[in-house]
């Protein structure tokens, strides 16, 4: 596989952008060498400009649930395009979108839409914050809910304790606010309310949780949450900035039957555009300017291009779809615990919907400290495999790996086929960084 037109444009990239990337993960850190350079995306395949193809199992991180380059989408985009790509004032494709938002999950009672899954769960938290009165929020070890202060936070010496920054420039003012508990242990949360007597404004969640590689919610828990939520006073917001029309048509709300206050989404509702949202219980939203005193603003929020996408990609989730995207991702897990169980490597594979996360560990992964009991050299050795192989899987072992429409029974079995060699590798410890 030659990729001497990626490695030369990183070595360009890194005199201008940051590490080379606009994402950190992106530059392949925890899977060592160098990124590749994409040229097109289309159907199931990356092709990157060294002209070698690939199986996607990234999807751009979630929202191309469609595929990549969908013809119906390209259309409507090219269509939309024609009118302007953004105003500035508002237009009916918000109202539109805002509606079938609400009819598929309806405790949207009122959305607001903003232009990255960050500005949704940041805005959220302040309009928790303006409805209780109380300054801290909870959010669990393992949870990532974007980049604003508030959530750049980790555990301090114990689950219970006040958090710290796990970024220079976030202030131990705004850390202080934000207390950690254990994602899938209810009594850690109860505990926290127990320290903090009305002081908690709200809870934070992905109620599938991903960004600690898919751990999927243990029975009850969810609805613990909401019950702590109601007896203490607090509000519960659901992160379903993956989850969100991924899981189900209504989201993980849907299918655990737990109506959270709040809500934050993207990825699907932008259709691969730039986007994001939260809404929930009217009383809260009209908090939000111009309705209420909680400011909050954006000049590309609701624009009629990223509108455009959301509705075309909303419109194409059918029933279906999401039966074929189930058996898939099955026929996908199994296929790798088989292959990972030829080669004598211990993996265990989480999956849920249609993604799914291969752990290189031999215990049961539930929550953050069993998620990063596994082996990241291992999964980067088993990465590079996979490359070498045509497969593109998240450059992470703590990341969700996405199926879509576009993906085939051809496509999983090719996958499959290619991990075989790939845990081969990690068995006998080669597959070279490039």
């Amino acid at each position: 596989m030659k990729t001497s037109r990626s490695s030369k444009l990183f070595s360009r990239a890194q005199r201008i952008l940051p590490g080379g990337v606009d994402s950190p993960v992106r530059a392949f850190k925890s899977v060592g060498g160098n990124p590749l350079f994409i040229k097109r995306g289309y159907g199931a395949t990356l092709e990157d400009i060294d002209g070698n193809k690939y199986i996607d199992y990234v999807m751009s991180w979630g929202p191309l649930i469609h595929g990549h380059a969908p013809r119906g989408l390209i259309k409507a985009l090219s269509a939309a395009a024609r009118f302007g790509t953004s105003y500035g004032a508002p237009s009916p494709l918000e109202v539109e979108l805002g509606e079938r938002v609400r009819k598929m999950m309806p405790s949207l009672e009122r959305v607001r839409f903003v232009s990255s899954g960050t500005e949704a769960t940041m805005s959220a938290a302040r309009v928790a914050r303006a409805a209780t009165g109380r300054d801290k929020i909870v959010k669990f070890e393992g949870c990532y809910h974007g980049h604003a202060d508030a959530f750049l936070v980790k555990a301090g010496s114990g689950a219970l304790t006040l958090g710290t920054p796990t970024s220079p420039g976030v202030t131990r003012g705004a850390a202080g606010d934000t207390l950690i508990a254990g994602y899938n242990d209810l009594a850690s949360v109860e505990a926290l309310f127990a320290a903090n007597r009305n002081a908690i404004a709200t809870i934070f969640v992905e109620p599938i949780a991903g960004n600690m590689g898919l751990v999927p919610p243990a029975a009850g828990f969810l609805d613990g949450l909401r019950r702590l939520c109601d007896a203490h006073g607090a509000l519960l917001i659901f992160d379903e900035v993956i989850s969100g029309f991924r899981a189900a048509p209504g989201g993980a709300q849907a299918l655990f039957k737990v109506r959270p206050d709040l809500t934050c989404l993207g990825k699907i509702i932008g259709g691969g555009l730039p986007v994001g949202a939260y809404g929930g219980r009217t009383d809260l939203m009209e908090l939000v300017s111009p309705a209420g005193p909680v400011y909050q603003a954006g000049t590309l929020s609701g624009n009629p291009l990223a509108m455009t996408a959301g509705l075309w990609c909303l419109e194409h989730l059918k029933p279906s779809l999401y039966r074929t995207l189930s058996a898939l991702t099955t026929r996908l897990a199994a296929g790798l615990a088989e292959a990972a169980r030829s080669a004598n490597v211990p993996l265990q594979v989480n999956a849920f919907g249609s993604l799914l996360t291969p752990f290189f560990t031999t215990q049961p992964v539930r929550d953050f400290a069993s998620a990063t009991s596994a082996s990241a050299e291992q999964y980067g050795r088993f990465f590079r495999g996979m490359l070498e192989r045509g497969v593109y899987p998240p450059p992470s072992q703590f990341e969700a790996w996405f199926l879509s429409a576009a993906h085939t029974t051809r496509a999983v079995d090719k996958t499959i086929a290619a991990a075989r060699g790939a845990f081969d590798d990690v068995a006998k410890g080669t597959s070279a960084t490039r």
